[in-house]
């Protein structure tokens, strides 16, 4: 009979503990893992020598978590009110090429693999939410709440429906290599260059269908207002 350890379980009470009082996620994650080292048996040399490989091996992804601060400190300088004001001098762009330049930019940087370019916190919220608010109030005038509401919910879509349907169509990505591997367990043999193509159909279908999304959203929320008046 197998003689089981619970111990280390204790550093997800940790954890949760932490959290509940607020502490610092630092400080609440390396204490909860020092806690399940020592419960587990694990030597204080042993421990942090295997914290210290954790940090360096992944240390790559500390570069993500800056990306929330840089554009906390882009938007304080203003980045979100020069946006909108860039867009309000372009008299030829409107809300329906605005967002559907957009999505053909983000499928296509998708398709060559660069689906990081884009994304909620760096592109979106920042550039691309103030840029649409202030078209669309280049042709409707000033927006309510719950309109301007449902426009970030819209430039969010766009972005996710880009990103979605473009990056099937790129030959290294996970969705692909995972459809090649399961074929292959059932005795069909595909090169990822294969699967990629006919992926292609599917992006420009998303494309098409999404563009035509947004024609309708403009021209219904140019009822709503006129309705509210």
């Amino acid at each position: 009979m197998i003689d089981l350890n619970y111990w280390p379980l204790l550093g997800i009470a940790c954890v949760v503990l932490g959290f509940i009082l607020r502490f610092n996620p630092v400080i609440v994650v390396v204490g909860a893992g020092l806690v399940s080292g020592l419960c587990a048996g694990m030597s204080v040399p042993n421990l942090l020598e295997l914290l210290g490989k954790s940090f360096v091996s992944n240390r790559a992804l500390l570069l993500f978590g800056l990306t929330l601060p840089t554009i906390g400190v882009l938007e304080r300088a203003g980045l979100r009110e020069h946006a909108h004001a860039w867009i309000g001098r372009l008299a030829g762009l409107t809300l329906g090429r605005l967002l559907a330049g957009y999505l053909l930019l983000r499928q296509l940087l998708s398709m060559v693999g660069l689906n990081q370019v884009g994304g909620h916190p760096q592109t979106v919220r920042p550039l691309l939410a103030p840029m649409s608010e202030a078209a669309a109030e280049k042709e409707h005038g000033k927006l309510p709440d719950a309109e301007r509401q449902r426009l970030f919910a819209l430039d969010a879509a766009t972005d996710n429906i880009g990103l979605f349907f473009g990056e099937d169509v790129f030959v290294a990505i996970g969705a692909v290599l995972l459809i090649q591997g399961f074929y292959a367990q059932n005795g069909i043999v595909l090169e990822p260059l294969q699967i990629a193509l006919w992926a292609l159909p599917t992006a420009i279908a998303a494309f098409v269908i999404h563009a035509l999304r947004i024609r309708l959203y403009s021209r219904a929320l140019r009822r709503r207002l006129e309705a509210g008046r």
